[in-house]
């Protein structure tokens, strides 16, 4: 039977501090702060802006969501952009309607596009536009325009008529040819 003694000699170390960015409400100020805990970011921004009220809400700037719980600020990524409200104020999306979250680049070869429409609402048929554009910086387009029903109908019979002319032209010249041939 053995025994094992535990001796501990030095102090569990903190965490190490993790990178965060921090914003005022006007979005005006920006400053990188490293914190390893809620309690000791939310001491670092009252002293990085100068806020001497100790009423403050941290929220995720992208989406407002308050951060006030150690879990869900353990859950975040490092880097993560914040925004310290003062008594008073509140979250407000960017101005420009931009997304603070950077969309990835789409790595698509070519986007096709169809258009159908109607310059006129007696159209039969309408218009169609075609346009294509390949990897985002050369667009080729078409337009091709249909006409009316009477315009439609007139083509339709030109081809009719066209198509009977040269059936007409087999036939003879078959029968020509057949009567030399007996």
């Amino acid at each position: 039977v053995g025994a094992v003694t535990k001796q501990t000699l030095f102090p569990p170390l903190m965490p190490a501090g993790r990178p965060f960015r921090v914003s005022n409400a006007s979005r005006s100020s920006r400053k990188g702060i490293v914190a390893s805990s809620l309690q000791e970011l939310i001491s670092k921004t009252l002293d990085a802006f100068l806020i001497s009220a100790g009423i403050i809400t941290l929220v995720l700037e992208e989406d407002g969501t308050v951060v006030d719980t150690e879990e869900f600020f353990k859950s975040l990524d490092d880097n993560t952009h914040f925004m310290v409200l003062e008594k008073g104020q509140k979250w407000t999306q960017t101005r420009n309607g931009a997304a603070a979250v950077r969309q990835k680049k789409k790595m698509g070869v070519a986007n096709i596009t169809f258009d159908l429409y109607k310059l006129n609402p007696k159209d039969f048929i309408g218009c169609l536009n075609i346009k294509a554009t390949f990897y985002e910086i050369y667009s080729v387009s078409y337009d091709i325009k249909c006409m009316g029903a009477k315009s439609v109908l007139r083509k339709v019979l030109q081809l009719m008529s066209h198509a009977a002319q040269i059936t007409g032209q087999f036939l003879l010249y078959t029968g020509t040819y057949m009567l030399q041939l007996m």
